[in-house]
């Protein structure tokens, strides 16, 4: 069977699956729509102000349309996040104290952030570094939570539970809404004080809640994911409880300015305009993924989540197996990008990531992955995470190349 019909094949399959998908975006922006008119959006709120970013209405009205879309109190929505690490690493500054714990309560945690942490680096000001004390609760051997163990896990000292929603680097399933209400639920029965925190990056807009709606405290994430909805340029946030986002929002800035201050660099329409679109690309992005996860799995690799399961993100996982498959796949995802087709991907050191990575991102906002892009660290099983996607027609005509240039396993 060729490429085309292997691709026909899997579309026909999986049309139920994007029936539903179809109806959830429609859920997800009634939610938009309705903050959006609830706060009177106008276009005089696209304006912004200059220098320190004093009573810039565009930035205050989105914090407020953010918080309202998230189900939370209150939202610090910034340009000056370089990254969604650097969103949760300032909630998780502006929240922890000497002599807290915070504890990770799904497995290892995101490449990017054990220097934060401090499992890896030394005298950079990590969390470690300023006498955080950190511990992690291992998965189980299906790679689940371990509730038995996170029931007696929380402590008088368990500042922070870290929740990480994504699988990151792992091989494990992504967090649902209703897995994330149970570990806050147990989390809450031992210790009604601790704070927790879910890493809310490449889940947003993927079921009808977020993680504010089921109890979260605060969630933090990057708008060149899925927020941002592939337009805007750079930034990330945080939400939830108002004492919390402006503890982040201090850590950010400065205490005294907090979240009063920041330009925002006539960003501010753009930031509503890819509020307003994330949900539809979203739903592109998880049709892209069932293709990519039924195509593969027919060409005999393992993937993760499997072809029919719900997504829990815009993450797929392929085990590929080999370093030669994975550069082989990411070189065809980059031949197939509308920027940068040209470029040859290479495995190299990327700050904050353990192993050398390859990467292919030919997109229109650099290291967006809402547009479709895929990356993986050169190191044993050898996984590619394929991601984002503007629409299922680009993701599946990448496929068909992919199909021809990686083969059966």
């Amino acid at each position: 069977m060729n490429s085309s019909k292997q691709l026909l094949e899997a579309e026909q399959a999986l049309f139920p699956i994007f029936s539903g998908i179809d109806t959830q975006v429609k859920q997800n922006l009634k939610r938009v729509l309705e903050a959006f008119r609830r706060h009177r959006v106008g276009a005089h709120h696209f304006a912004g102000v200059s220098g320190y970013g004093h009573d810039d209405l565009g930035r205050q009205t989105m914090d407020l349309v953010f918080a309202d879309v998230m189900g939370a109190s209150s939202a610090a929505v910034r340009v000056q996040f370089v990254s969604g690490t650097h969103a949760i690493a300032c909630a998780l500054f502006g929240v922890l104290r000497p002599g807290d714990e915070m504890l990770a309560v799904v497995g290892s945690p995101y490449d990017t952030l054990e220097e934060v942490i401090g499992l890896r680096g030394h005298g950079q000001g990590s969390l470690i570094d300023f006498g955080i004390k950190y511990r992690e609760l291992p998965l189980t051997k299906a790679g689940t939570v371990d509730y038995d163990a996170l029931s007696q896990a929380v402590g008088n000292s368990t500042r922070l539970v870290f929740i990480q929603r994504s699988c990151g680097y792992s091989w494990r399933s992504s967090l649902s809404i209703a897995d994330i209400e149970k570990i806050i639920y147990i989390v809450k029965q031992q210790n009604p004080h601790t704070v927790c925190f879910v890493d809310n990056c490449y889940g947003e807009f993927i079921e009808e809640k977020e993680p504010t709606h089921v109890g979260a405290d605060l969630i933090a994430g990057s708008l060149i994911k899925n927020p941002g909805g592939t337009v805007v340029s750079a930034g990330g946030y945080v939400s939830g409880r108002e004492d919390l986002v402006e503890a982040a929002a201090c850590r950010l800035t400065a205490p005294g300015i907090g979240s009063a201050g920041g330009a925002t660099f006539d960003q501010n329409r753009l930031l509503f305009q890819g509020l307003f679109l994330a949900p539809q690309i979203v739903g592109e992005a998880m049709k892209g993924n069932h293709l990519t996860a039924y195509v593969f799995d027919k060409l005999g690799y393992p993937v993760n989540p499997l072809p029919m399961s719900p997504r829990r993100d815009v993450i797929q996982a392929i085990k590929l197996g080999t370093p030669e498959k994975l550069i082989a796949f990411c070189r065809v995802v980059q031949q197939h990008s509308p920027i940068d087709s040209y470029v040859e991907p290479v495995p190299w050191e990327m700050p904050g990531y353990e192993s050398k990575v390859v990467m292919a991102g030919g997109t229109f906002i650099e290291g967006s992955t809402l547009e479709f892009s895929a990356d993986g660290p050169l190191r044993e099983p050898y996984i590619v995470y394929s991601q984002g996607g503007t629409h299922r027609a680009h993701i599946a005509i990448a496929l068909e190349a992919l199909i021809d240039a990686i083969g059966p396993a």
